[in-house]
Order: C-alpha cells, then sequence, then structure tokens
C-alpha cells in the first residue's frame, strides 16, 4: 500500500517545493529589495552630526524588531488564516466582510476602497524606487556613469511595462530562483561583515530599539518613517495567498527570507560601525570591488521582479475591483491559455507607465522617492488591521477584548510609523496621498454613479410575471412571433429588460424563446461549475437564467451557456441573437451627481469595453439598442 502512495507524495512534494520557490520570487520579490535602501535612509538624519555605536545597533535593533512584529507576527502567522475561500487581499477581505457585516457597512467599504487606492499608490512608487536604487549602484562602479543612472533605470522600466502584454509565464519560472540566489547573496554578504563589529548582535535584543525610541526625541520619530521602509511589500504576502497557499509562504520565511533579511541588516550595521564613512551607501559597500558589477547586475534583475510582482498585483486587484463594482469593465487580457490569474489590464498598465516615469523624473534619485514610499504602504497597513479586526469578529467570533487585545497593539504600531511617514508630507509625501484619493475619488464616482443609474431604472421598471402575463394573452394584440432565441442581459432578474421592452416597441417582435440572463458576482473568489447556473422556466416563451461567477473567475458568458446546454437547456448559438442595451449619459445638473462628478461619471463610463467583449459573446449574435438617460 505504502509503494502505491510513493508517487502521490512525490508528486505533492514537487508542487510544494515549486510553490515554495514561486512565493520566493514572486511573494517576497518586494520586500526583498528593502536592504537597497532602507539602512541608508534610516542614517540620513545622522549625515550632518555623524551616527554613535548606541544609535546604529538601536536602529537595526528597531528594523528587526518591525520585521518580527508586523511580517512575521501580523502577515506570517495571522493574516495568512483570514482569507476569504483561499484568496487574501484588501478587497478579498472586504468582499467577505460586505457579505457578512450587519453594521458599519459604510464605514467597511470606504476602508476597502482607501487601502485598494494605497496599493495602487504602492504599485507606482515600487517600481521606480527599486530600480533606481539598484541602478544607482553603477556609481560605485564607475563614478562616469552617474549621469546615465536615470535614462537607465527609465529605459528598464519602459520596457518591463511594453513586456506586459506578452506575459510573464515565460520569465516567471526564472523569478524564483534569482530571488533566492538573491536572498543568499544578501544573507552572505551580511554575514561576511557582522565579524566587522559583533558588538551589532546586541541588536536582536528589544531593549535597544527601545532606548533608541527614548533617547532620540523627535528625530527618532523621523527615522521611524525610513525604518518601515524595511517592510514594503508585505502587503503581497496577504494579496498573494490565493496563487500559493498559506503554508510555502509561511516556510520561504522563516527558511530563507527573515533569516536572510536579518543578516543582511546586522552585516551593514556592523560595517557602519567599523567604518562610518560606509553610511553613504551600506548595500553595496558591503562587497569587494570585483563583486560590485555582479551584484548591481543581480539587485537589478531582483528589482525587475519585485516591480513585476507589484504590477501583476495591480492587475489582479483592477479585476476585482471591477468584478466588485468599483471600476467600470475595463479590458482584461488573459496571457495564459492554462493560468486566469496571469492576465493583463491595459489601462492600468498604462497609468502605471506614465505614472512610473513621472515619479523618477521628477524625484530624480532614490533618496528623494524613499520619503515618498511609506505613506502608502502604512496606510494599507493600517486599513488591512481595521478590517482584520472586523474580520475576527464577524467570521471567528472572536470576544471583543481578544480580538482588541491581539490587533490594538499592532493597530497602534501601525499608526505610529502612519505618523512618522505624514512628517515628510512636504518632501514628496503627498504624491502617494494624491495618487490615492485620486483613486478614491474615481471608485467613490463609479459606484455612486451606478447606483444612481439603478434607482433611475427602477423607477420605470416592469415587473417580469407582470410583462410575461400580458404577452401571453390570447385575447390582446401580441407582438409577431420570430423564429429563434433572444437572450437579454439584466442586472435586476425579476424586472422585464429595458432592451426587451426596446426590441418590441421599435421591432414589434417578440421571439419563440426568450431568456433573461442575469450575471451576479458572488463575494467568493471562485465558484465551482456546478453551482455556476440557475435554470427557471417562467413560462412556454420565457426562461430566467441567473449566472454567478466569483470576483476572481473569468466572466465567460458563452462557456456558462455552454455549461447548461450540459445540463439540458436547449440552446443553439447559430439561431441565439443576444440583445444588450447601450446608454449613451446625458448630465443633468440639477439632479443626482454634483456637475465635475457627472463629467467624471461620463468619461469613465466611455472607458468601459463592450459588454459582448467583456463576456465573450460571439460577435456575430450580438444586437445592440441605445437609449439616452439623462443622469
Amino acid at each position: 500500500m505504502s509503494q502505491s502512495h510513493a508517487p502521490s507524495a512525490d508528486g505533492d512534494k514537487t508542487r510544494f517545493f515549486a510553490l515554495l520557490l514561486g512565493a520566493v520570487g514572486v511573494v517576497y520579490g518586494d520586500i526583498g529589495t528593502s536592504p537597497l535602501y532602507a539602512f541608508r535612509e534610516a542614517l540620513r538624519p545622522f549625515a550632518h552630526d555623524g551616527v554613535s555605536h548606541d544609535e546604529v545597533v538601536g536602529l537595526i535593533s528597531l528594523m528587526l524588531w518591525t520585521l518580527t512584529l508586523i511580517v512575521t507576527v501580523k502577515y506570517v502567522l495571522f493574516l495568512l488564516r483570514a482569507d476569504n475561500d483561499g484568496e487574501g487581499g484588501t478587497l478579498s477581505l472586504l468582499a467577505l466582510l460586505m457579505k457578512n457585516a450587519e453594521r458599519h457597512k459604510a464605514v467597511l467599504f470606504f476602508a476597502g476602497v482607501i487601502g485598494a487606492a494605497m496599493f495602487i499608490g504602492d504599485a507606482m512608487i515600487t517600481p521606480a524606487l527599486s530600480v533606481l536604487s539598484a541602478v544607482e549602484g553603477l556609481k560605485l562602479v564607475t563614478p562616469a556613469l552617474t549621469d546615465y543612472v536615470l535614462p537607465i533605470s527609465a529605459m528598464i522600466l519602459v520596457v518591463l511595462f511594453l513586456v506586459q502584454s506578452r506575459g510573464t509565464a515565460a520569465v516567471s519560472n526564472l523569478f524564483g530562483p534569482i530571488t533566492v540566489v538573491w536572498f543568499l547573496v544578501m544573507g552572505a554578504g551580511g554575514l561576511a561583515h557582522i565579524a566587522d563589529d559583533a558588538s551589532i548582535l546586541n541588536a536582536i535584543n528589544p531593549t535597544y530599539a527601545v532606548s533608541f525610541m527614548t533617547h532620540a526625541g523627535f528625530v527618532g520619530l523621523i527615522v521611524l518613517g525610513a525604518v518601515f521602509l524595511t517592510v514594503t511589500g508585505a502587503e503581497a504576502l496577504y494579496a498573494d495567498l490565493g496563487h500559493f497557499g498559506r503554508r510555502p509562504i509561511q516556510v520561504a520565511w522563516f527558511a530563507l527570507v527573515f533569516p536572510s533579511l536579518a543578516l543582511n541588516y546586522l552585516g551593514q550595521g556592523a560595517l557602519v560601525l567599523s567604518d562610518p564613512a560606509a553610511s553613504s551607501d551600506p548595500f553595496f559597500l558591503m562587497f569587494p570591488e570585483w563583486a560590485l558589477l555582479p551584484v548591481v547586475i543581480l539587485a537589478t534583475a531582483a528589482t525587475i521582479i519585485a516591480s513585476q510582482a507589484v504590477i501583476t498585483g495591480a492587475f489582479s486587484l483592477a479585476r476585482q475591483a471591477i468584478h466588485l463594482g468599483f471600476l467600470p469593465r475595463l479590458g482584461i487580457c488573459f496571457t495564459s491559455e492554462t493560468s486566469t490569474g496571469q492576465i493583463y489590464v491595459p489601462t492600468v498598465n498604462t497609468v502605471l507607465l506614465f505614472g512610473v516615469l513621472f515619479l523618477i523624473f521628477s524625484f530624480g534619485d532614490s533618496g528623494s522617492l524613499a520619503t515618498a514610499y511609506g505613506i502608502s504602504v502604512t496606510g494599507a497597513m493600517v486599513v488591512t488591521t481595521v478590517l482584520a479586526f472586523a474580520f475576527v469578529r464577524v467570521a471567528w467570533g472572536w470576544p471583543l477584548l481578544a480580538a482588541v487585545g491581539f490587533l490594538a497593539p499592532l493597530f497602534i504600531l501601525e499608526c505610529v510609523f502612519l505618523s512618522a511617514n505624514l512628517l515628510k508630507v512636504h518632501d514628496g509625501g503627498y504624491v502617494p496621498i494624491l495618487i490615492a484619493a485620486a483613486i478614491m475619488i474615481l471608485m467613490w464616482t463609479w459606484r455612486k454613479g451606478t447606483l444612481l443609474l439603478r434607482e433611475k431604472a427602477a423607477r420605470n421598471d416592469v415587473p417580469l410575471e407582470t410583462f410575461i402575463a400580458s404577452v401571453e394573452r390570447k385575447s390582446e394584440p401580441a407582438p409577431a412571433e420570430v423564429p429563434g432565441t433572444a437572450v437579454f442581459l439584466t442586472s435586476v432578474p425579476d424586472k422585464t429588460p429595458a432592451v426587451l421592452l426596446h426590441n418590441i416597441k421599435h421591432n414589434h417582435v417578440l421571439h419563440a424563446r426568450n431568456v433573461i440572463l442575469t450575471i451576479k458576482t458572488a463575494a467568493v473568489p471562485f465558484v465551482r461549475e456546478s453551482e455556476r447556473f440557475k435554470i427557471t422556466d417562467l413560462s412556454e416563451r420565457f426562461t430566467r437564467i441567473e449566472l454567478t461567477f466569483g470576483f476572481m473567475d473569468t466572466q465567460n458568458v458563452s462557456k456558462a451557456l455552454a455549461l447548461c446546454k450540459k445540463a439540458g437547456f436547449k440552446f443553439e448559438i447559430m439561431s441565439t441573437s443576444f440583445f444588450l442595451g447601450r446608454r449613451k449619459l446625458i448630465p443633468d445638473p440639477n439632479f443626482g451627481l454634483p456637475k465635475w462628478q457627472d463629467r467624471l461619471f461620463i468619461t469613465m463610463a466611455r472607458t468601459a469595453i463592450n459588454h459582448a467583449d467583456y463576456f465573450s459573446l460571439p460577435p456575430n449574435r450580438v444586437v445592440e439598442l441605445a437609449e439616452q438617460v439623462v443622469i
């Protein structure tokens, strides 16, 4: 018996190690590039007067314990268990809470939107800061390349965004091995320098971190903003939960990532203690001259991988936001025939590219850009803690005291970090705030506008049962019957679709078979095919079909209807017409949204792709009927 199970066990091990390797490359790519700039930026406030022995040890202690409390305790050990049917991330958690929470839904909604907006801001700043930090290592290889740092960084970033449309499947297999090498090199580099001043090992004792904050005064609060750079990318642990699973992410952290980061920060600290001049760029100065160029190349590769991970996360978040009704239906391209998780959203890609290029040319160097980085990350983390509090109360049934006792210390700690980062608003910290505010306005406007449209349409709704009864009466004049099947898409299953009424009004016909089709997005990431559809016969000529997709599913109506056909629903695609309504929106200054928001909503509506394309309907079987709607 044991022999028969051996292949299965081997297969499970192979799959686990593949997920482990993938988690190192994708999940930890961002946090793995933090040593390039975090300690350097933390030392910057001391550049004028010099940094003392206790200050260096205190700084490293702060970094190690920030990694321990926020990444290890909050994310790796706690939040990875707070999943929505296996999926993580801010919007995934929000979807679950909005479904189950009975109170404070408005607060939860805005918290989720703020978190999502902060993540998009992070997705702009991460590629800019990471790539700039790596390429700046060329200055140490040869100062002659100083003037070429910005153009080289811009070229790398442009190529990175241009190749998104081709998909990452071909190169993603290299992400894991390259990142593993990167972590090993970082760990080895740090380990080699710990002996420069072994007193740096005192940083493992948290009392040095507390002592630093006690004696540093206002400068300590400023330094906290830079210390927080050590945990940038921690949100990716949670967002990528569905791709890799809890166990591989946890094992990768404890077996490789955390030890490598800890060794590297200890090594940088020991180097600065033995040679204070190394504080100008302690990461690259840990390596001998002959290794500088290879390390710069490896660092550049690592930052590209980190950037790719955040860009992919932004695409996934955009798809979730679209399915949950926070954004208009944007074009989504699938770059893999086997994995629906590998997607490309052209509009998001273009916005990120121009945003990243604007950032690197506006700030000019990674040191200036680092001041803008912390706010978006800390903001997203505070929001996640707030949502996690609601989650443990609603989903896990924790008592109030237990939830407060566990999460309040983390919340307070993150608020302190957020306050420290807010001190840098005038130095560039306003950038992520403006980015997040813009995205929040877009999401709020779309949500509010679609609700107003729905309310306005509801005033003219005709109950479906009433309509069917009226057309089935033999005594009254009825529209002419034509052969075939007509499918009418609607968001309200018990009301008569406006496009059906327009078809009868203008064309004076009714098909032999009519399907009222409703597409719903569930508060879970994926819906099983067995639960995809629900068919209800309303009369001889009318059938209602409800299709349900998860917010991570591909909403392919043609494939879903094929499942209905297998279940016995008589359906021939070549004798079927899909009727869609198209609205031309006209602003009304005396109704609904303010004038500026009216224009913004109409502009957003114009960016939405055609329903036929979004739902993968056969293009030669689609009929569109337009109407003007005043909002």
